[in-house]
């Protein structure tokens, strides 16, 4: 009997109170905020907002922001798992000073991130200077907005993978081995199948996380029109000339895309957890 008092016992208070403080919480900050938006947007013309959803200024920069989100994610998910594998398996000099740098975008202010990966990127900056005798241009481009949503995702990537990571056994690779599987073998059997759900998070959060990025970005981008010009500072400037509604519009339509892409990645990391939980 008191063995199964013991096993009861919780650190925290009972299904009850914690469910009613979280979802209190999550009401309060993200909910209901979002629920005003929608009641707001939804009072408008549905003719009004499909104006404002096809219009082509906007239409590019939902599909810049969205693009160059997506394929920032795509890049932090092939090169994060490989810098949390380095950090956790290897020891060299400077270790604790590159896994300090993964945090670094955590920390600076995306404004100084822009103006640091403009500067770098510019024509006279240092990679920049380099790329030019190429034909190659960053900065002022979409390959800029890339370039910085890069920069503040990676360390969601990398960070959430090293974990999982730290929790592999060298001697599930050691069989492999013994049993005659290669390099090549050992990854694509062994290790991309329990790093693939850490993975596909990491990606998720950067995903998220470069779809309102504003800061770092619009340094680097140049902001043109119908060209580098990104949805968040679209909105800026509808506010910035007292056309709320259209601010509103642009809005919901980025968090109906942002929920409806959200919800297919999740959907897609499940199917891969149930997955490779059956192989």
């Amino acid at each position: 009997m008191d063995s199964a008092l013991v096993r009861r016992r919780s650190a925290l208070p009972g299904l009850g109170l914690t469910l009613g403080f979280a979802l209190t919480y999550l009401s309060l900050v993200v909910l209901i905020p979002l629920g005003a938006l929608l009641v707001r947007a939804f009072g408008m013309p549905l003719a009004d907002l499909v104006e404002v959803a096809t219009s082509g200024r906007v239409a590019r920069a939902l599909l810049l922001s969205f693009g160059a989100a997506a394929g920032a994610a795509v890049i932090n998910l092939i090169i994060g798992p490989v810098i949390a594998w380095v950090l956790v398996r290897y020891s060299f000099p400077g270790k604790r000073l590159l896994d300090a740098v993964v945090d670094l975008p955590f920390a600076l202010p995306t404004a100084v991130a822009g103006i640091a990966l403009a500067s770098l990127f510019d024509r006279g900056g240092w990679f920049g200077r380099l790329l030019e005798p190429l034909g190659i241009q960053v900065a002022y481009t979409p390959a800029g907005i890339i370039v910085a949503l890069v920069f503040i995702g990676l360390p969601f990537v990398v960070r959430t993978v090293q974990p999982v990571i730290e929790e592999v056994d060298r001697d599930v690779e050691e069989a492999a081995a013994t049993l005659g599987a290669g390099r090549t073998q050992t990854i694509g059997r062994v290790i991309l199948p329990i790093l693939v759900p850490a993975a596909l998070t990491g990606f998720v959060l950067a995903l998220a996380r470069g779809i309102g990025e504003y800061g770092s970005v619009i340094f680097i981008a140049g902001n043109i029109p119908n060209r580098t010009e990104i949805a968040p500072l679209l909105i800026v400037i509808k506010l910035e000339e007292f056309d709320y509604p259209g601010a509103m519009a642009i809005a919901v339509i980025m968090l109906l895309i942002s929920f409806a892409l959200l919800l297919a990645v999740n959907l897609l990391q499940g199917w891969a957890r149930r997955r490779l939980g059956e192989t």
